[in-house]
């Protein structure tokens, strides 16, 4: 049974939370070192204070605080991966899953304020039970009196006024206890991470960007948005349609075709989505897409992490993906400079390294046939190739915050087409979209390829 657990709502409750994770990551590494002591050994520091068990310390604690403090173990786990030690990475994705949902009578609380102490009187039913619960807020079935069917997404009590105290004082404890590497260039993503979690904790932010997201889908087949219920949505209530169908991932057992036909409407969307739109959902949780066979749709669910993309920036990381589909080094390098991956004046080695990386990135799109995603090692072979920038290179830059939440939304892409073991036309959408651009912005042997 799903354990339901309140979340800390002051900040004096949420500093005690982190109070304990910290001495409870202490009395760990005590424990952990008498032990090897007493088997002979002479651990390092580092070796006591990343035991698995501190790992799991570390993920169970912001899973109870929800939130920014959530959030960042999320966005370390996704971002900077592998640039951390292990086991923290394995142990932070646990944070991509769902959260401890909240108990019933703090349910009842944010709904009091939001609606008035009457609200049950607005409602046929109302499912206490949460059909899922992740960092900022849970979701909840409801039925209106006149019979609309909604999906009704409640904010944890505390979670926006939170966000810059639980972000620095979890920075602060995992920059104590060494558990990030030494180097790593933190602060753009704890101030980008801010930002976005303050926009993603006003829920009639949300409710606009999923109006303007379903104006841009339209009438599109094969993939449908809710519409917003504006009566009953405020800043800390979400009320939308309830879109049923079953969850993406569970296609991984249906037949070959309609895994490869679901995959190429992702990537595709995903195209569209910064090319076409401007307008990019890069929350890669699997949980914001279903599906329904009634129609053949892909349901999509979740716009707090809509970002907007202006022409520029599209048009930057259309000419690198020119250049690194025609193999050209120089004009790799110069689109790499205006995306924000290099600096003009970065050494050799740095720069070899990362146009080596953005190169593997790019495989999927450099073939001529669909690439199957089921077979190959593409993520592992990108992760040994961040570590020897990480360790040869003393690389612990990070790309501008936007691009990596682009990183974000593909690399969560990536492991849903991989759990579909699906094959991609990828090559012939990249294409597709890099025509689309017009002649300014086309390599000319990516053009010659094209036609």
């Amino acid at each position: 049974m799903e354990q339901h657990r309140a979340v800390p709502s002051s900040r004096l409750g949420r500093l005690l939370h982190l109070g304990r994770l910290g001495s409870g990551i202490a009395g760990g590494a005590i424990g952990e070192g008498l032990r090897q002591i007493g088997a002979g050994r002479r651990p390092s520091a580092a070796e006591l204070l990343l035991t698995p068990a501190n790992a799991h310390r570390l993920a169970e604690r912001l899973s109870e605080m929800r939130g920014a403090a959530m959030k960042l173990g999320q966005l370390l786990s996704m971002e900077a991966g592998a640039l951390l030690p292990q086991p923290l990475p394995d142990i932070l994705a646990r944070l991509r899953e769902d959260a401890h949902p909240m108990p019933l009578g703090q349910v009842a609380q944010v709904l009091d304020a939001a609606w008035g102490p009457g609200w049950k009187d607005r409602f046929r039913r109302f499912h206490f039970t949460p059909l899922a619960a992740a960092s900022i807020g849970q979701v909840h079935e409801a039925e209106t009196k006149d019979g609309r069917r909604l999906a009704v997404k409640i904010q944890y009590p505390g979670i926006a006024r939170s966000i810059d105290s639980d972000l620095g004082n979890v920075a602060a404890l995992l920059r104590l206890f060494r558990l990030l590497p030494p180097g790593l260039a933190l602060d753009p993503l704890l101030e980008e991470a801010k930002r976005q979690l303050h926009l993603e904790a006003d829920y009639r932010f949300e409710a606009e960007q999923m109006r303007a997201y379903g104006a841009a889908v339209g009438g599109q087949a094969g993939l449908r948005v809710p519409e917003v219920a504006d009566d009953l949505t405020t800043t800390t209530v979400l009320a939308m349609d309830l879109l049923e169908g079953v969850p993406i991932e569970s296609l991984a057992t249906a037949p070959r075709e309609l895994r490869d036909r679901t995959a190429t409407r992702l990537l595709d969307l995903a195209l569209r989505e910064l090319f076409d739109w401007g307008l990019v959902q890069t929350d890669p949780n699997f949980a914001n897409f279903r599906y329904r066979a009634e129609g053949d749709e892909i349901l999509l669910l979740d716009f707090g992490a809509v970002r907007r993309y202006e022409t520029g920036r599209a048009a930057a990381l259309r000419a690198l993906l020119s250049a690194t589909l025609a193999g050209d080094d120089a004009a790799m390098q110069e689109a790499a400079v205006a995306v924000g991956y290099l600096r003009a004046d970065d050494l050799r080695p740095m720069r070899d390294g990362v146009l080596g990386l953005i190169e593997t990135a790019a495989e999927p799109a450099r073939g001529t046939g669909p690439f199957d995603f089921s077979t190959g090692d593409l993520s592992e072979r990108l992760s040994e190739q961040v570590l020897a920038l990480r360790i040869e290179q003393r690389f612990g830059r990070l790309p501008p915050p936007d691009v990596l939440y682009l990183h974000r939304k593909l690399g969560g892409l990536y492991l849903l087409c991989k759990r579909l073991r699906a094959r991609v036309p990828v090559s012939e959408l990249m294409r597709r979209w890099l025509d689309s651009c017009g002649s300014d912005l086309l390599h000319p042997a990516v053009g010659a390829a094209s036609l």
